[in-house]
């Protein structure tokens, strides 16, 4: 086996499943591209506004394609690449795709809505409260995970005490970058250029931002790291969308597209032989294939998180409803191209080639393969690196960005009840101020134990959102008297690995408690949020199963009319 079979294997999967799958699915449930969307009926220039599907595409991509289509399937090489392949691709076209799909119908169908909108209308309010505190803590998971990966990226120190050159300019870009962003972000407001100026103005600033940051990297350590980005973060989520998040992303969708872009001409014109093996062992590291594996590759086939973004934002800027498949399921599958370009990278290396290159993260890893594939071009190692390196940290605080506003977002409305006058205690507690202190507190505890600890309890808590969502929009469909049968096999076999996941984590720990080991903090924090997490997710999915599985469900006008 080498690069260009895998990737041509996967391109043309991913390619038939878009053309027959996808538009079987959207045929099946049907699209009405005369309808007025969400986007234009509930106008509102701050979260509803229409946008080209490519604009939207755009926003799409960056929000759910973080660190882990990268880190995941590079972590799941332990077990062989044809595992990971496997799943990725069959997971991907049959689970993630389908269920970012069906979140954004659902969605648009429903006045622009978000999933837990429709858990309350067709599940219950006791279900989207408990679905609130579970996405709060999933999205503390998600804040500690990848705000590890990032500060591992800019960490400017080797264990040996030595300055690591391609770290530091990844280091000083971004921080570059977040100010550029301000500044494009101001432009963009006051002044309505056209799309072609607007374009050159931010091409312009990326150049000038990766320019200037390769000149003057910064190098500070790694725990220096950890405490700037969740300062970072904190201002991100209580600052208008306009003034950062918005421009950042625009800044780094062009940063991304040709990372991709670079990374497949890569495997074509250096063709790496796959040096891994193509199965290793059932169990490795104390680890079994089933459910680790899949877990482990998390959003590189199936994440919850994306269900957020297809219902929470998204769908908000749909011009029309033919823009949904494209938008939805092609953005997942080009997630999916991602990670199988992360599986190649890794695989490139031979056994301990890449350590001995002093490549220890995914993010190395997968920088340092890409870097060696475009040098059969002639291209500077060292510079590629660093760009990839860079475009991988941009990823992760794009996810970042998004991920923590939510997570603010979730927390507050578990204590807002528009049916009930707030006291004092729901005032402090619904604080979009006090909201993010409380988020970013506990991520920051629970980043300290490194995302290589955090990440399978992060994959099956994500994949646990993945059946909540799906389950959610099943019971929609039930309701709307649209065919659900496709998502019955994805919701069951979720559930099988997400909470055979989380209770080996809980026996695991359990156990070593048990034993008088262990005993940290880190480890308590895992505990909890595994019981918690497990048991919500439990309760969320019998609440939602009762719905999809009741016989005499009475159809309100309501729903029949939102069917539309």
């Amino acid at each position: 086996m080498n690069g260009i079979t895998m990737m041509a294997i996967a391109i043309v999967a991913l390619g038939l499943a878009y053309i027959l799958y996808g538009k079987w699915l959207e045929k099946t449930w049907g699209i009405d591209a005369d309808k007025k969307t969400p986007a234009y009926e509930y106008e509102d220039g701050v979260d509803y506004v229409p946008a080209d599907a490519n604009v939207v595409f755009g926003h799409q991509f960056a929000s759910i394609a973080g660190a882990g289509p990268i880190n995941g399937p590079i972590q799941a090489a332990m077990f062989g690449w044809l595992p990971v392949l496997l799943w990725v691709i069959i997971g991907g076209i049959f689970f993630g795709a389908v269920q970012d799909f069906v979140s954004m119908y659902a969605s648009v169908k429903n006045k622009g809505k978000t999933i837990g909108y429709l858990i309350e209308k067709y599940i219950g309010k006791l279900g989207k409260k408990m679905f609130l505190l579970f996405c709060w803590l999933f999205c503390i998971l998600v804040i500690a995970a990848f705000a590890d990966i990032v500060a591992a990226t800019f960490d400017g120190f080797a264990n040996s005490g030595a300055e690591i050159e391609a770290n530091g300019a990844v280091a000083s870009t971004s921080m570059i970058f977040i100010a550029e962003a301000v500044a494009l972000g101001f432009i963009l407001k006051k002044y309505r250029f056209s799309k072609g100026i607007n374009t050159s103005i931010a091409v312009a600033l990326l150049v000038a931002g990766i320019a200037l940051g390769m000149m003057f990297p910064i190098f500070v350590e790694g725990s220096s790291w950890h405490l700037i980005i969740f300062i970072y973060i904190g201002i991100a989520t209580i600052t208008p969308v306009w003034a950062l998040l918005q421009p950042r992303d625009y800044l780094n969708s062009y940063l991304l597209v040709i990372m991709i872009l670079a990374a497949v001409v890569g495997v074509f014109v250096a063709n790496p032989e796959i040096n891994m093996e193509m199965f290793t062992a059932f169990n490795v590291g104390g680890l079994s294939m089933f459910p680790f594996l899949f877990v482990t590759i998390a959003c590189g086939a199936v994440s919850g998180f994306h269900s957020l973004v297809s219902s929470g934002t998204s769908s908000k800027q749909i011009k029309n409803e033919k823009h949904m498949l494209p938008i939805s399921y092609g953005s997942m599958l080009l997630e999916v191209l991602l990670a199988v370009i992360a599986l190649i990278a890794v695989a490139s290396f031979a056994s301990g080639e890449a350590a001995a290159n002093g490549y220890t993260t995914p993010a190395q890893i997968f920088a340092g393969a890409i870097a060696n594939f475009l040098n059969t071009l002639g291209l500077p190692h060292n510079v590629v690196f660093t760009l990839i390196n860079l475009a991988v940290s941009a990823f992760a605080l794009t996810s970042l960005d998004s991920v923590a506003r939510i997570g603010r977002i979730s927390f507050q409305e578990l204590f807002i009840d528009d049916t009930k006058k707030p006291n004092a205690v729901t005032t402090v507690l619904a604080n979009k101020y006090f909201a993010t202190l409380a988020t970013l507190a506990m991520a920051y505890a629970l980043a300290k134990l490194g995302y290589a600890a955090i990440w399978p309890l992060f994959g099956a808590s994500n994949q646990l959102l993945s059946v909540i969502a799906l389950l959610a929009c099943a019971v929609y469909l039930k309701h709307a008297k649209k065919k659900n049968g496709m998502l019955i096999i994805p919701i069951c076999v979720m559930m099988i690995i997400t909470f055979s996941a989380l209770a080996q984590n809980i026996i695991k720990l359990v156990i070593l408690f048990g034993a008088g080991e262990g005993i940290n903090t880190g480890n308590i924090l895992q505990l909890i949020f595994a019981i918690l997490i497990a048991g919500l997710g439990a309760s969320v999915t019998y609440e939602g199963i009762k719905k999809l599985f009741k016989k005499d469900e009475d159809m309100t006008e309501d729903s029949t009319a939102i069917a539309g």
